[in-house]
């Protein structure tokens, strides 16, 4: 009998202990205990605004307790991935314009956030800007021989490239868009204007090139590619119930001009390690994170 009060004992300590556990799982400084244990799982394309925003949630989630995944995958991939629940978070979805065929097949499949947490995106054809003579869209057949009948492209699924095949249809550009990666279009920029040559290649604002060398953006007489885009996120199917805290977090982040451009900085001074300059944002910007915490 008393072998039997010991063992029941035992059991009744066991027990005490793994409720004090569970109640530390729900400190705010850690996962939330009645969320998935699973990691979370972020979508990453290469572009320098997405590896500074994925390094940075990466950073926040994994100081609050969370595992976290960063997976490389294109935009075509990412959405797929994400409507079929084996991907947790796409963190860059550009609209109206540039992500709208995304959006119109995976709208029903995914959650996509009603409110941007960038309001101030531009996309379009851009040229160096010793090209005097070249300042629209519609220019561009004239001067065709210049660029070798070529737009420097990059990974062809991006919603970007998708619209650019439509500019060149409805300006009726006899232009050729050649695919690559974003590294690889950068460093052909970079190349052509160091040596004055004529390029154009579809980009965007933010982008840290832009301050790198001096580029122009060509007037879009027909708004093809739309006006001011603005930047979303999207999460699959039952993230906001699996990662309640989380989904509310990702919901608040807000970045002006001046807080994206300082992050994208840090993550390029540290570009062999994201996370180092995630990091150093981090522990300069608390204020701004414990906004976005509540």
């Amino acid at each position: 009998m008393s072998q039997l009060i010991l063992f029941t004992i035992s059991l009744t300590v066991l027990a005490a202990c793994g409720s004090t556990s569970g109640s530390d799982g729900s400190d705010s400084s850690t996962g939330d205990s009645n969320e998935s244990k699973d990691p979370i799982t972020i979508g990453q394309i290469n572009w320098p605004e997405n590896i500074a925003v994925t390094s940075l949630w990466k950073t926040i989630l994994e100081e609050k307790g969370y595992d976290v995944e960063l997976k490389l995958l294109d935009m075509g991939p990412q959405m797929a991935a994400l409507a079929s629940g084996d991907l947790d978070v796409a963190p860059e979805i550009w609209l109206p314009v540039q992500d709208k065929n995304y959006y119109e097949q995976y709208k029903d499949e995914v959650n996509f956030f009603e409110d941007p947490w960038y309001e101030h995106g531009k996309v379009g054809l851009a040229v160096p800007t010793y090209m005097e003579d070249i300042n629209s869209i519609k220019d561009l057949n004239e001067h065709k021989e210049k660029f070798d009948g070529k737009i420097i492209g990059f990974e062809s699924g991006a919603g970007t490239m998708l619209v650019t095949q439509d500019v060149i249809k409805e300006y009726g550009l006899d232009y050729e868009l050649v695919a690559s990666s974003t590294a690889a279009m950068i460093s052909s920029i970079k190349e052509a204007v160091e040596d004055k040559e004529p390029i154009v290649a579809p980009l965007w604002k933010p982008h840290y090139v832009f301050s790198e060398v001096d580029l122009k953006f060509l007037e879009d007489p027909k708004k093809t590619f739309g006006g001011v885009e603005k930047i979303y996120m999207a999460t699959r199917d039952g993230f906001d119930s699996d990662y309640e805290k989380v989904n509310k977090w990702l919901k608040n982040f807000k970045l002006s001009d001046k807080q994206l451009g300082e992050l994208m900085i840090n993550i390029k001074e540290n570009k062999d390690n994201p996370i180092k300059g995630a990091e150093k944002w981090v522990e300069e910007n608390q204020d701004v994170i414990n906004k976005w915490m509540k």
